[in-house]
């Protein structure tokens, strides 16, 4: 077992839970200050709260076995997908944080239902965020097990690896809320950067610097180094199509969704939007690097999802402390995503699906506790989803998850935007979508269609417009909400 290394992890945990206890004595027993943390999150803090939260074990051990199977066009996807997302941030980011502060809205079904005068709509929504974030919160769980498998050489398993990072992520989240969430995020953020450009530096002299690395891959698979790349996977079909993913599903991610409302002020979402897309430029790159440059090695003990490809590349060429700290950024990126899912997933369930138990009549302390009762609960449902997963990150995300999500970007868009649409334009709108792509999943599932795709497309951008459609049809034969309620909500949205 690698003492210095595990010292490292242990301190860094205690670090996390001394933050969370910070945001505990900060916090103010509220709705608003548990799960928006009085929206009173500045440009720094919201930036870093962005890119942390964003930057999941997907990050850090998904992107390095994606690398590992596909190459580096694998970069192109997710830098550019990932960087115009930013666009997606700051044009529904503003309205959302408007409307958030105009109705006092504390979850992302609360806009949806608010608009509309809607609650069938808040049910649809909050279901499909349910739904489509619990795989997500898994993730992270199996990134944790995986590092600490490795991080004690076996002697914690993964089982109880993810069993450990989950106590803890639940502990301090239930803690101080949204004010530890964002606190730790600032500290993991920065362990994320220096962890990334320390794993790839390192690695990089010990493999004889980037252009011996680089070479030595290029002999062997030449492949990996242009479109479509290795087992000719990234098709421009496939490219456009994760482009146009990102865009459309990473704005609808709940807990990204519920951070524009914790914004101070819109010069904070304007800040976050403009650094963004460096910062996704710059650490992309790291895992990416040598996910590929694995093939250049022997590695042992790589698993069948390649999702270890990170840690075995670091733990061979880096020092023990170099690679005690890279796994505490591994650990940083996938703690950063569940704490956000985990309070997200309970604002929600606590708000909007006792909505209609409590009938509103809940006193606030009620909810804060009913709040961290729930984060309690999902944690352990996650944890089960992740110990019987039997997909890699990569496959867990992209064929549940990022799917799900970007088929209510049509809805999101209508309410933010467009004054004709219905309730029911957009009920049809995302029950249309999930339940072709439920068919499409179950299909694959028990081998009755030979791929995923659908005209070499991922299924999200066919099924985007289908929902696209059906959402503008329906809304032209359905009543519309009362026209003052309309200009009352398009006040606040439009900043009038």
């Amino acid at each position: 077992m690698n003492g210095i290394a595990v010292s490292i992890f242990v301190a860094y945990m205690a670090l996390v839970l001394f933050i969370g206890y910070i945001g505990l004595k900060r916090t103010k027993n509220t709705p608003e200050g548990f799960f928006v943390a009085n929206r009173s999150i500045g440009p720094v803090l919201l930036f870093f709260t962005f890119a942390a939260t964003n930057f999941s074990a997907f990050f850090f051990f998904g992107f390095a076995g994606a690398a590992y199977k596909y190459g580096f066009g694998y970069y192109g996807v997710m830098a550019i997908g990932t960087s115009l997302m930013a666009l997606a941030f700051f044009y529904l980011g503003r309205r959302i944080w408007r409307a958030g502060k105009g109705f006092s809205l504390i979850t992302p079904p609360e806009l949806f239902g608010i608009r509309y005068k809607s609650d069938p709509l808040r049910v649809t929504v909050l279901a499909v965020f349910v739904l489509f974030t619990i795989p997500y919160v898994a993730t992270q769980a199996i990134g944790g097990g995986i590092a600490l498998q490795i991080l004690t050489d076996g002697a914690i398993s993964f089982q109880l690896g993810a069993i450990i990072v989950t106590a803890i992520i639940t502990a301090y989240l239930m803690m101080g809320g949204m004010l530890s969430d964002v606190l730790t995020d600032l500290l993991q953020g920065v362990v994320m950067l220096i962890g990334a450009l320390a794993a790839v530096g390192f690695v990089a002299v010990g493999l004889g610097g980037f252009d011996t690395a680089n070479n030595a891959v290029h002999t062997a698979m030449p492949n990996l180094f242009s479109l479509p790349g290795g087992l000719e996977y990234i098709t421009i079909p496939i490219w456009i199509s994760f482009i146009l993913l990102w865009t459309f599903a990473d704005p609808m991610f709940p807990h990204l969704f519920q951070r524009f409302y914790i914004a101070k002020n819109e010069r904070a979402i304007r800040f976050t939007m403009l650094a963004y897309p460096i910062i996704t430029m710059v650490l992309f790159l790291c895992p990416v690097l040598i996910g590929v440059w694995g093939h250049g090695v022997t590695l042992t003990g790589l698993t069948p999802t390649y999702d270890n490809v990170l840690p075995l590349m670091t733990q061979m060429f880096a020092p023990d402390w170099v690679f005690g700290l890279v796994m505490a950024a591994g650990f940083a990126a996938l703690m950063s995503t569940a704490d956000s899912q985990l309070l997200v997933l309970s604002s929600m369930l606590t708000r909007d699906a006792s909505h209609f138990i409590w009938k509103g009549k809940q006193t606030p302390q009620h909810e804060v506790r009913m709040g961290r009762i729930i984060i309690f609960a999902i944690a352990l449902v996650s944890l089960g989803v992740a110990l019987s997963s039997f997909y890699s990150i990569f496959d867990l995300l992209t064929k549940t998850t990022f799917t799900g999500l970007a088929l209510l970007f049509p809805t999101t868009i209508a309410v933010l935007y467009w004054k004709g649409s219905t309730a029911w334009g957009c009920i049809s709108s995302v029950v249309v979508g999930e339940s072709l792509y439920a068919v499409i999943f179950a299909l694959n599932s028990t081998k009755v269609i030979a791929s995923d795709l659908i005209f070499g497309f991922l299924p999200a951008i066919p099924l985007v417009i289908i929902s696209t459609v059906v959402l503008i049809v329906v809304s032209r034969f359905t009543k519309k909400p009362e026209e003052a309620h309309v200009r009352e909500f398009f006040r606040h949205v439009e900043g009038a």
